[in-house]
């Protein structure tokens, strides 16, 4: 598959702990790839690193960091900057705190494109009400005024979507998109960024621990437990054929969405334990929360290893129990 953006062995490191280690995945264009776990796994440490927005007393290495063919560690400052917000837009995690409260909304849209695109303020101006539109904020000449106070928050997200897809990237990364919204306006931000991508072609990497977002909206799958990935495949195969013990952990302990889109009920498992540091630990760090777990297990790194076609796993465990046809049942 080719990569529009291309990770490998991304290491990011802090004082006294390493939160994510050895992660490689790629996103293909048009793509939208979702990176799935609890909080703390890492997934919103990834997304940041991929713009450079670490803090600044985290350290990150890669074996490979692309994108579009250049390598983006090789990157000077100057050349990034030009890339942030251009060619690789970003929607931030919190609808209610990610805009400035002392600027306008039109402002905000308005800026990214008079940096980027050296427009003039009469002409960003034009462009920004046109984004406001195209991502569907009712009123976008008189919402353009206004301040963020004044927006509910779906409103708000999709002026942060509005200014992240202002000059066309060609990745768009969404980070807990659907956070802190009712159930309606969640899918209504699915339903906008989807539209968007199938619109321009852009590439999404999507970021949640929403299952029932990534089944509805996800092509593949990249499941982080602690910093590592654990499992790789297509949407629909992951669901259906769950490998490695924590992503079936997970979606034994949500609602089971069917065929007809409808969740089914009863009680939910849940996972014993909570998140450790596994990136610091030698061996698996799911070892103490797994039920399939060996002695092994807590010194031995799991290798990942292919248990179907474009399906990876890092467990020693199920990867012997795929080869012998034990796995392959849905998760529940």
């Amino acid at each position: 598959m080719t990569g529009l953006l291309e990770v490998e062995k991304l290491t990011i490191a802090f004082p006294g702990a390493t939160p994510v280690k050895d992660l490689s995945f790629r996103v293909a264009p048009g793509e939208t790839l979702a990176l799935v776990g609890e909080s703390g796994s890492g997934k919103s440490l990834t997304a940041l690193s991929l713009l450079r927005l670490l803090p600044e007393d985290a350290r990150m290495t890669a074996g490979r960091l692309r994108f579009q063919d250049r390598d983006l560690a090789g990157l000077s400052p100057r050349e990034f900057r030009g890339l942030r917000g251009r060619e690789i837009g970003i929607v931030f995690q919190e609808p209610m705190t990610s805009l400035n409260p002392v600027l306008t909304i039109g402002e905000q849209v308005a800026e990214v494109l008079r940096c980027h695109e050296k427009l003039s303020a009469k002409v960003a101006k034009r462009r920004a009400i046109e984004l406001l539109a195209r991502v569907r904020v009712p009123d976008p000449h008189i919402r353009y005024d206004e301040f963020p106070h004044r927006l509910s928050g779906g409103l708000r997200q999709r002026v942060g979507i509005a200014i992240a897809i202002a000059c066309s990237p060609r990745l768009l990364i969404a980070d807990e998109p659907t956070t802190a919204l009712d159930v309606s306006i969640q899918a209504q931000v699915m339903e906008l960024l989807d539209s968007l991508r199938g619109e321009s072609g852009m590439a999404l990497l999507l970021i949640t621990h929403d299952l029932g977002v990534v089944a509805e909206w996800a092509d593949r799958v990249v499941v982080l437990y602690a910093g590592r990935k654990v499992e790789e495949a297509a949407s629909a195969k992951l669901f259906a054929a769950p490998a490695h013990p924590y992503t079936r952990g997970l979606l034994s302990a949500s609602p089971r969405l069917r065929a007809d889109r409808h969740y089914t009920l009863g009680r939910l498992e849940e996972i014993p334990g909570s998140i450790t540091s596994a990136a610091n630990e030698p061996g698996c760090g799911f070892y103490p929360r797994c039920r399939l777990a060996r002695p092994a297990c807590r010194t031995e790194p799991p290798n990942t290893s292919r248990v179907g076609d474009d399906h990876l796993a890092a467990c020693p465990v199920t990867t012997a129990l795929s080869a012998g046809g034990l796995i392959g049942v849905p998760a529940g």
